[in-house]
């Protein structure tokens, strides 16, 4: 708990952040660029729908991260109701864009899929309706805490709608066995063999691993820079700037 404590500090967090982040990205960039040589040159054409399949690579990791980082946000949002600990309200803002970015990415890459397989870009499905909702969740979010001025008070707003919202969550992942939909099933299961051949899950998992090394990067930055703008004038941002301008 001592050093859950410790690194629960932005002076703590803050140089650490900086010193891993170069290395999630450096990874996130070789998992996937071997996760995209398996999906889209190794792993073989499906025999149903061709070669328009191979959108899984970018479009499943999306899907997962979007509703991933969600729940951790979540997670963030009651950490700091109930301990009032600040880094947590500042990963919060730090993961939403990054969120948001995967969630539109999951949406778009869904409509380039959809086309050829359904026949028609989008249609007003239970999963895509529900995934389109988290969009908005993640701007709300974002939106709210841009429009009250008190870091304070928008961090408690956000935190609220976080724990709210994240009730889509589990909407999303169960939507295709709860109402009729054109969405297919899960590829991937906890509880089942999966439907894929090897060589195809392996690709994605890779692809998946490296969004998620590539979204903890992202959130890294992103949260340094919030430290840098709430804790501007703190006496010991101003002594680990000056002993890096030496």
């Amino acid at each position: 708990m001592r050093w859950l404590y410790r690194y629960a500090s932005p002076a703590t967090f803050y140089p650490v952040a900086g010193a891993l982040a170069p290395w999630f990205f450096v990874a996130a960039a070789l998992l996937g660029a071997a996760g995209l040589y398996i999906g889209l040159i190794a792993a073989p054409t499906d025999f149903q729908q061709g070669d328009a399949y191979r959108i899984i690579y970018i479009h499943v990791p999306a899907a997962w991260m979007s509703m991933f980082i969600y729940v951790v946000m979540a997670a963030y949002g009651v950490l700091f109701l109930s301990l009032n600990t600040r880094l947590s309200a500042m990963m919060m803002s730090a993961l939403a864009p990054t969120g948001a970015m995967f969630t539109f990415l999951a949406l778009w890459t869904g409509a380039l899929w959809g086309r050829p397989t359904w026949g028609a870009y989008w249609v007003w499905d239970a999963r895509l309706t529900s995934e389109l909702i988290l969009l908005f969740l993640y701007l709300g979010f974002m939106a709210l805490q841009a429009a009250i001025e008190d870091p304070r008070r928008a961090d408690r707003a956000a935190a609220l709608l976080a724990i709210v919202g994240v009730v889509n969550v589990p909407i999303i992942y169960f939507s295709v066995q709860w109402w009729n939909t054109l969405h297919q099933g899960a590829s991937v299961s906890l509880t089942a063999s999966p439907k894929m051949a090897r060589i195809m899950l392996t690709g994605m998992l890779i692809m998946s691993l490296a969004a998620w090394l590539y979204a903890i990067g992202a959130s890294l930055l992103r949260v340094r820079a919030i430290i840098l703008e709430r804790e501007a004038g703190a006496e010991w941002l101003q002594g680990h700037v000056d002993g890096k301008a030496r």
